[in-house]
Parts: structure tokens; sequence; C-alpha cells
């Protein structure tokens, strides 16, 4: 039984954070959160956003290192693309660990509008994106089979018990 790389992906505002931290608690597994990264990056040098790779290379080797400690972890990001998918799994497999990847999608699109103009930050500085600038985002299509969970049919409670679930099959 080795550690689980869960990685919560999907557009803003999906609830992505909400799950992911509410998994962590539930499962007492590291959180990592390529915002928050990103944020700190941006914070403390002379970088400025966008960032590109940096905040995923970041999450990518704090995920490894907990791994390689036999921690299950938990990313959440917005994974918007088959190279960033593709680099998830290329570190569970480096750390000889199991992944369950997830997309978060909210399918009412009045619903996913609301969320995104009226949540506030829980990272001091940390600016959200626009509703025009998460509609503008390239997100690529999944090309291979992962967790779908609609956050506009889904309570977070159910969404946090079906990847529990899910963490606990990929461990036997």
């Amino acid at each position: 039984m080795g550690p689980v790389l869960v990685v919560v992906g999907g557009l803003p505002a999906t609830g992505k954070s909400t799950v992911a931290a509410a998994l962590a608690r539930r499962i007492r597994a590291p959180y990592l959160r390529v915002d928050r990264i990103e944020h700190a990056v941006v914070s403390w040098t002379a970088l400025t956003q966008p960032l590109g790779p940096v905040g995923y290379a970041v999450a990518h080797g704090l995920a490894a290192d907990q791994l390689g400690l036999g921690l299950d972890v938990v990313v959440e990001c917005v994974n918007p693309s088959a190279i960033t998918r593709d680099a998830w799994v290329a570190t569970a497999e480096g750390a000889r660990s199991a992944i369950a990847e997830v997309e978060l999608v909210c399918s009412d699109p009045v619903e996913h509008r609301r969320r995104a103009t009226t949540r506030r930050s829980d990272v001091d500085g940390l600016v959200k994106p626009t509703w025009s600038e998460i509609g503008a985002r390239d997100h690529e299509p999944w090309e291979r089979p992962h967790l779908v969970l609609d956050t506009a049919t889904t309570v977070v409670e159910t969404a946090v018990d079906r990847l529990t679930e899910l963490v606990a099959q990929l461990r036997r």
C-alpha cells in the first residue's frame, strides 16, 4: 500500500479549493494549492504573473517529497492541459504512488457565474479571476478516464465521500 496523489483540477469557481481542503482534512494529507504557491512566489520575488510553470514546478517537487515520505497528497490546481495532467502522472509514477485525477465542473452557468462574482479570496492579496477571465481560459478536454464531479449537483460532503472512497480503492 503506497501513498496516493489526488489532483483536483477544473476551472476557477468550480469548488476546487473547498473540496480539496475538505478532503485533505478528512484523510489527513498535505494540501498543495498552486495558486497559493504562485502568490507566494510573486509576493517574495521580483517575478510577476503570469508565472508560467513556476507554481506547478514547486508543487511537483513538494508533492514528490511528501509522497516519498509515504504520505498521501492532495493538490489543487486548474490543471488545464494534457501537459500539466501528464506531469502529475509522472510525479506519481516517480514516487511509486497511485494517482486519482479529478476534474470539478459546474454545469450550471448561472451558478458558476454567481460563484465567480461573489467569492472572496481566502489568501490576502490574491486576486481571483473575473468571470470573463474564467471564460477566456484555455482548458483542454481530458483524453483519458478520470473522475468528474459536478459541483452544481454534488454537495461538498458527497464529493469528499467519493474521493475518500477512491483513495481507499487505490490503496488496495
